[in-house]
């Protein structure tokens, strides 16, 4: 396993922590402002990580869920937060369901935030972004403003959303005097496939688990119900209106709202 970039919000140990897991492309920044909002909101701990090839986590060329489940394995009883209750989007979610089937007793409840324990299919545009992530081409000695705003133009042909465009800029950090990505591109690229499918399981997890989603996601199904019933036999379903696939960026207080309701 890798060494874990985190953060950790202290609150009173009597209770389990929250544990936020994010999806491809993101970072344990994603969920700043809902960690602080809960930890006060709630007095319990709150940890955000970055999962290994995102954020400040070391990068690896094994992006397999075992592997990021095992990461979390490693690093959560170090930290004393055990069982905790494990909120995951996307990718993270996948990683957090995986984890509760493999060790149900870390876990004293789960949260999948808009994912499926089945293959992901959505309109996927994750290769064409990555394609253009690859192709950004900032001179050396340019200002942290011109290369934002170099590779927001040159990601523009691509990628026609801004939000999304800004959401992947997140990632492009000064190193050395030259603007590089933090993600590792390489590994992600090339292991795509590993990341939208789900590994198969035949045990399930006894706990209380909620499936969070956007009311203007298509990315977990009617047919998906089957399978999220035979694994989390507990699970409820619960949909925030108005809010797409990044549920927690576009409706931030209903997020922080159905959480507190679950807890």
């Amino acid at each position: 396993s890798v060494r874990l970039s985190y953060k950790l919000l202290d609150g009173e140990a009597a209770r389990p922590a929250l544990v936020f897991l994010h999806g491809l492309f993101g970072s344990k920044t994603n969920f700043s402002s809902i960690a602080k909002a809960l930890a006060q909101q709630t007095g319990r701990r709150v940890l955000t990580v970055d999962a290994r090839n995102h954020g400040d986590s070391p990068h690896s060329p094994d992006v397999s869920y075992e592997a990021m489940s095992q990461d979390l394995q490693d690093l959560l009883p170090q930290l004393g937060l055990v069982p905790c209750v494990l909120i995951g989007h996307s990718m993270g979610g996948k990683t957090a369901m995986l984890l509760a089937l493999q060790r149900p007793e870390l876990v004293e409840r789960l949260i999948a935030v808009d994912i499926s324990p089945v293959q992901t299919t959505p309109s996927s545009n994750f290769p064409s972004y990555m394609a253009a992530m690859r192709a950004v081409d900032i001179p050396d000695g340019v200002p942290r403003s011109s290369a934002r705003k170099l590779a927001d133009e040159q990601l523009s042909t691509v990628i026609q959303d801004l939000a999304e465009r800004q959401f992947l800029l997140t990632n492009l950090v000064e190193a050395g005097g030259r603007f590089v990505w933090r993600v590792n591109l390489e590994a992600l690229a090339q292991h795509l496939d590993k990341i939208m499918a789900f590994p198969p399981r035949q045990e399930s997890y006894p706990g209380p688990t909620l499936f969070l989603l956007g009311g203007n996601s298509k990315y977990v199904l009617p047919s998906h119900h089957t399978e999220i019933r035979r694994l989390f036999p507990r699970a409820q379903m619960q949909t925030v209106p108005h809010a797409g696939h990044w549920v927690h960026a576009d409706c931030p207080q209903d997020f922080v709202a159905a959480i507190r309701g679950f807890l």
